[in-house]
């Protein structure tokens, strides 16, 4: 069984402009298509890189802040980050002359509780997320 959500497009921006965006926590909130992140702590660096810990102010119903770690790093190709449960949100990029592709992916394969983040309906919920970040990344780069 896959434990993976993703979906792609194609972006009218070099891929270095779009990473240097999602390597920026405090500008995470202008692409998030959640609704859920709210700003980047102020502990956070101003740049991610692989190791790096960034925390962000969150808001799902209520307020709170969570944790994260870059897991994956590959300048101007590839970035994710995990938190406490373990489930990467990754971004790939393929650059494609004078755009990128980008595909976004919630991977839970090596979370803690697969079990309820299907049961609770997390995949389909975040695949719609994915779709709308995307859409909204695309209207910040271009």
């Amino acid at each position: 069984m896959a434990y993976s959500v993703s979906a792609s497009r194609v972006i009218t921006a070099p891929a270095d402009k779009i990473f240097n965006l999602l390597a920026d926590p405090s500008r995470h909130h202008e692409f998030d298509g959640s609704g859920s992140v709210q700003s980047a702590s102020t502990e956070s660096p101003t740049r991610l890189s692989l190791g790096a810990k960034f925390g962000m102010n969150m808001k799902i119903g209520m307020s709170y802040k969570i944790s994260n770690e870059v897991v994956e790093f590959e300048e101007n190709k590839l970035i994710g980050w995990r938190h406490f449960g373990h489930h990467v949100w990754r971004y790939e990029l393929e650059a494609n002359g004078d755009s990128t592709t980008v595909t976004e992916t919630f991977d839970w394969t090596h979370a803690r509780s697969r079990l309820l983040i299907t049961l609770m309906g997390y995949p389909s919920k975040n695949l719609k997320s994915i779709h709308a970040t995307l859409e909204r990344l695309a209207s910040v780069v271009e």
